[in-house]
């Protein structure tokens, strides 16, 4: 598991980096996917995308192209 994307329905990791740029960069960190927050994959959508993902106490959909922009390291920091 390397990229948000690849998180399956309740597996979680935490943010090791974006390698996103632009505008989605700057939204990806203001809805707090920032270096060292865990994420866990809440659900996806029965086609597969978009995914909800939870996060500092949000739930938030992300389709798999911006998610695989999110960067995941192993749950323990």
């Amino acid at each position: 598991m390397d990229r948000l994307c690849d998180l399956a329905p309740g597996q979680s990791g935490r943010v090791r980096g974006l390698v996103t740029a632009g505008p989605m960069r700057r939204r990806l960190q203001e809805l707090g996917l920032v270096e060292g927050t865990l994420v866990r994959c809440a659900f996806l959508s029965p086609g597969g995308d978009p995914a909800a993902y939870s996060l500092r106490g949000s739930l938030i959909a992300l389709r798999r192209e911006d998610s695989a922009g999110v960067l995941l390291g192993e749950e323990q920091p």
